[in-house]
């Protein structure tokens, strides 16, 4: 009977979209949808962020299991500017291990099934192919990308994205954002002479769960974006290549940065453990100038279900202020967080996020 159901309802699903476009998606493929979308699930890690950046939360009519989970620490802005997904129904578990059974008793029913592919986290389950045969809904492919080497498939997903839901407008005001930030980050200190620059270094960098100090992150991007002295940044042949890095302690504290700083997914280990604890319980970081003169200083994780590119680019502008602050005296980075969290998700959640990591985001954190 549960055969004939679904059977029944992808006939339906069939029927409905007699009407319809083509979309060539993020993998070439031509996918038929409906002319005016009104129903989507989104598939993936950050494919809901994405669509929440071109205002097409209304559309969602279902969300995978993460959405519904309620924990002390998330850095997801989409996340806490939409608490209605916590009670939408279903669809699959997260990263993408979609269930086409589940998928088939929703009600009412998507009209597109939004689905990210490619490299990253968003690639387990059900091929885009393997779905759309299974459920009689098209699906459309993503990639994910990020503002670096992968820009150009973020900005085509955003297209083909608001190509979708009638949106593109938006998707050329969101990439038109991106590149404005950026450039003004770059305008600001690119001029500044390397032996100018302070030294820094991050710390407790998650990557498939929360780590300690000697976690961090070679390619940081808001480091990058503020051409700041990221020692652990060409620490070693392969650096370029690697997104998460274990630095020895010994190596820290050879370096002895100007500014320490700490990714605060880190609390997510409580009091007794955790780069907070470390350096404030370490004989060897307490040693490091830095935590000597009160320079260690808290900043929003961005990577929590894949990149939230907003947190990039309000943890750059904070870290710029804080490095520059001559060549950003215009910039309170509470307020432009703010400013950038409103423009991507619709509301400023800035207080929010402060507050699930108890208060220390762009603030110098006591370690005496």
């Amino acid at each position: 009977m549960r055969f004939i159901v679904i059977f029944f309802a992808i006939l339906t699903v069939s029927v409905d979209i007699a009407g319809a476009r083509e979309i060539t998606d993020s993998l070439g493929r031509l996918v038929v949808v409906p002319d005016k979308v009104q129903r989507v699930i989104c598939s993936g890690s950050g494919c809901l962020r994405l669509l929440t950046y071109l205002g097409g939360q209304h559309l969602v009519v279902a969300v995978d299991d993460i959405e519904g989970r309620r924990r002390q620490f998330d850095a997801r802005p989409y996340a806490i500017a939409n608490p209605q997904f916590q009670q939408l129904p279903i669809f699959g578990e997260f990263r993408g291990k979609d269930n086409p059974e589940l998928i088939m008793t929703l009600d009412p029913l998507p009209e597109v099934i939004l689905k990210l592919v490619g490299t990253g986290k968003g690639t387990v389950g059900p091929d885009p192919a393997t779905l759309e045969q299974k459920t009689g809904i098209p699906v459309v492919a993503l990639k994910y990308g990020n503002l670096a080497g992968l820009k150009d498939d973020l900005y085509s997903s955003l297209r083909i994205m608001a190509e979708v839901i009638d949106t593109k407008p938006r998707a050329e005001e969101v990439i038109s954002y991106f590149e404005t930030q950026m450039t003004e980050l770059k305008n600001r200190t690119s001029d500044i002479p390397k032996e100018q620059q302070p030294s820094v270094y991050l710390g407790g960098v998650a990557y498939a769960g929360p780590h300690g100090f000697q976690s961090t992150e070679p390619t940081y991007p808001p480091f990058r974006l503020v051409n700041a002295k990221n020692l652990a940044d060409g620490a070693n042949a392969n650096a370029k290549e690697v997104s998460n890095s274990t630095i020895a302690k010994e190596k820290i504290v050879e370096w002895n940065p100007d500014y320490l700083f700490l990714d605060l997914s880190t609390l997510q280990l409580g009091d007794k453990a955790g780069g907070l604890f470390e350096l404030r319980s370490d004989p060897s970081y307490r040693t490091l100038s830095a935590v000597k003169t009160g320079k260690v200083f808290g900043l929003l994780p961005y990577n929590w279900y894949n990149q939230n590119f907003e947190s990039i680019l309000a943890d750059a502008f904070y870290v710029g202020k804080l490095l520059y602050p001559e060549l950003f005296t215009d910039i309170d980075p509470r307020q432009k967080a703010d400013e950038i969290f409103t423009f991507f998700v619709g509301k400023s959640v800035f207080a929010e996020l402060d507050a699930k990591f108890y208060h220390y985001v762009f603030q110098d954190i006591p370690v005496e």
